[in-house]
């Protein structure tokens, strides 16, 4: 089974979409025993890292991701989240990446929003992805580049299109959104 994690973050239903897409099923839930008894997890969201960390806390989630030893999928938020700090809300984060949340400088270009691609791809998730393939982003903040660092996007400043460390893999942009790339990505980490 694989677990959607619910936090009150957005986007949960298009990813359950495109896990059904898979032919996948999935259970969208906050259930700490649910959870840990998937086989694989899906960290989504779209919202604000501050209520976002408050709601996984309050659950007591934040300790549960953080023990999970089944791979485990952050997207947009859910990576921002992985990662130790983000100045959306001078928030405290999971600490699962070494990489801290910045917001882009001011520009016409923020938000980060439509297809973008990647470079210095790494590890499991890209399998039969290049370079050249487009995925699509929207975010106003970006995780640092670091040693987790699987992908890079340059977009005003290069920043972690993708983050890997042991059983956590984590993307900036969004997979269920990417077309025929994405669903590639999903397909890759559902086979892990």
């Amino acid at each position: 089974m694989i677990a959607v994690i619910k936090y009150n973050a957005g986007n949960i239903r298009s990813v359950a979409n495109a896990l059904s897409r898979l032919g996948q099923q999935c259970l969208v839930t906050d259930n700490t025993e649910e959870i840990c008894r998937a086989e694989k997890v899906i960290f989504p969201g779209v919202g604000e890292a501050g209520s976002a960390m408050r709601y996984l806390k309050e659950r007591e989630l934040d300790r549960v991701i953080k023990s999970l030893k089944q791979p485990v999928l952050g997207i947009c938020l859910g990576l921002q989240l992985m990662c130790r700090y983000s100045e959306e809300g001078s928030t405290e984060c999971l600490k699962i990446f070494n990489s801290d949340v910045r917001i882009f400088p001011k520009s016409d270009k923020v938000p980060h929003m439509g297809w973008n691609n990647f470079s210095s791809l790494n590890g499991e998730l890209f399998k039969g992805i290049t370079a050249e393939d487009d995925v699509y982003y929207v975010h106003s903040y970006y995780p640092e580049i670091s040693s987790c660092t699987s992908a890079v996007c340059d977009y005003i400043i290069p920043f972690s299109a993708s983050m890997q460390r042991e059983n956590f893999y984590a993307t900036q942009f969004h997979p269920e959104k990417s077309a025929v790339t994405g669903e590639k990505i999903l397909k890759n980490f559902l086979e892990l």
